[in-house]
């Protein structure tokens, strides 16, 4: 029985890693996107198949969004198979979490349960449910995710109010009451009206109306987001438009991949302005997520690898920066070993080979209570040196652990639908956003094998009663 419960954990503790760091798009060793597709959709059937419950659970566990968005389209897709119970507590998990999800990844999902033709009445009932909820953000996101919410309604042929059903279904010969909708079917026949709307939604429309790409990015720039400017950033700059970013709105991880995504010289010349932008951001996820620490040393990979890849531009090197920049506001003592020692970390740049060692070396010498290793695990210089080093360590100088490792890594491994480890001694898990620290920490006990099946179900269920409960 005990080694039924081992694997039944090792299970879900792999599974639950890859829904931290996985969302299926390419890493630097590995640049195919469909491998990690695979590799994940894998994960999923298998956890679903075998661990109804706790798959369902894996839900209040912490994971990032692209993840919550396929648990949710498969317990839909296979609702027979959920008992009485198991799919009371399946519905009000997917409503809140779908509630909690972006915009763009809840409108995603319920398109996708069209795609995949799905339509059982649980379906029906949570999408018509998710667009009830949405009260005065209803109108606004109509006209963002116009084609998706057409095509769900059709799908599950959902009542709307008439207005509302007009629009989506291009009955546009009165004007509309609502203002944006009236904003929509001006800019439909008009091309100067489309400044007024959305950038998403204008940009189908300045194809329709032909309007160069360089002239419509510098007209819209009002009405993009941080991130979505952000994420043309490259495309503008090849066309010679500036986009304005204010980096203060923008959440630790994203700002900290766009600091990285400026040059030195832009960095040096606003550097007290870059730590303070990092700091408050920091601070806000603080408010949210409390967490306070002790004596703590960072190693933190800045090796080449870390400029990751083609979809997911350094990436691994900016979670690095972020959780550098959390760590130093929730520990009483903190101190940053970077795999190439670096002056200021405001102007770290990918550099070098994979040497963990050297670095673990000295966090250790420090003595801290515990050791964040932030890296994708690659290490290089040479191999296996971190096992080596604290396989020894741990047996002849701190045999009672009292110093804690934990190894975070932003990199899923496709081949071996795992993690890579740097020890079998050290717990890794996944990590996507600095602000995933705290659940980070909080599941460690389980991914170094000391929490139980029983504990790791109880802590997902505390986590679900967590989210359940009435504010």
């Amino acid at each position: 029985m005990k080694l039924i419960e081992q694997v039944e954990r090792e299970d879900l503790v792999m599974f639950i890693n890859a829904c931290l760091s996985c969302t299926s798009q390419g890493e630097f060793y590995d640049e195919c996107s469909y491998g990690q597709k695979i590799s994940l959709d894998f994960l999923h059937d298998y956890i679903l198949g075998n661990y109804r419950r706790l798959y369902t659970l894996t839900l209040a566990a912490g994971i990032n969004h692209f993840n919550q968005a396929q648990i949710i389209l498969k317990l839909l897709a296979t609702g027979k198979s959920a008992s009485a119970d198991d799919r009371t507590l399946e519905n009000q998990l997917i409503t809140i979490t779908l509630d909690r999800l972006p915009p763009q990844r809840a409108w995603g999902l319920l398109w996708q349960l069209r795609r995949q033709s799905i339509n059982n009445r649980r379906a029906r009932s949570i999408a018509q449910a998710y667009i009830n909820s949405r009260g005065d953000k209803l109108a606004f996101q109509a006209v963002k995710y116009r084609s998706k919410l057409r095509a769900i309604v059709s799908h599950f042929h959902l009542k709307l109010e008439p207005e509302l059903n007009n629009f989506l279904f291009g009955r546009w010969e009165k004007s509309f009451d609502t203002e944006i909708f009236e904003k929509f079917r001006q800019a439909f026949y008009s091309a100067s009206a489309i400044y007024a709307l959305p950038f998403t939604v204008a940009e189908g429309l300045a194809v329709k109306h032909q309007i160069p790409r360089q002239v419509f990015l510098e007209k819209i720039q009002g009405q993009m987001t941080a991130g979505e400017k952000l994420r043309l950033q490259g495309s503008a700059d090849r066309g010679g438009i500036e986009l304005t970013i204010d980096p203060q709105r923008l959440p630790l991880t994203k700002l900290a991949l766009y600091l990285l995504s400026l040059d030195l010289k832009q960095r040096q010349e606003q550097l007290l302005e870059i730590a303070h932008w990092l700091a408050t951001s920091a601070a806000t996820i603080l408010k949210n997520t409390p967490l306070q620490l002790g004596k703590v040393a960072a190693v933190l990979d800045r090796s080449y690898s870390s400029s990751g890849s083609r979809e997911k531009r350094r990436r691994p090197l900016g979670i690095a920066l972020a959780v550098d920049c959390l760590l130093q506001q929730v520990a009483t003592e903190y101190q940053a070993f970077w795999t190439v020692p670096i002056a200021d970390p405001l102007l770290v740049t990918p550099r070098g080979q994979t040497d963990l060692a050297t670095p673990i070396l000295a966090a250790l010498a420090w003595q801290p209570e515990l050791i964040v290793v932030i890296s994708d695990g690659w290490e290089n210089d040479p191999p296996g040196a971190v096992a080596e080093l604290l396989r020894v360590y741990y047996a002849k100088i701190d045999p009672q652990r009292q110093v804690s490792i934990v190894h975070c890594n932003p990199v899923f491994n496709a081949n071996d639908y795992e993690l890579k480890q740097i020890s079998p001694l050290v717990p890794t898990i996944g990590i996507r956003e600095a602000a995933d620290l705290p659940t980070v920490l909080a599941f460690m006990r389980f991914a170094d094998g000391r929490g139980s099946l029983a504990e790791l179900e109880a802590y997902l269920l505390q986590r679900t009663q967590d989210i359940l409960a009435p504010v």
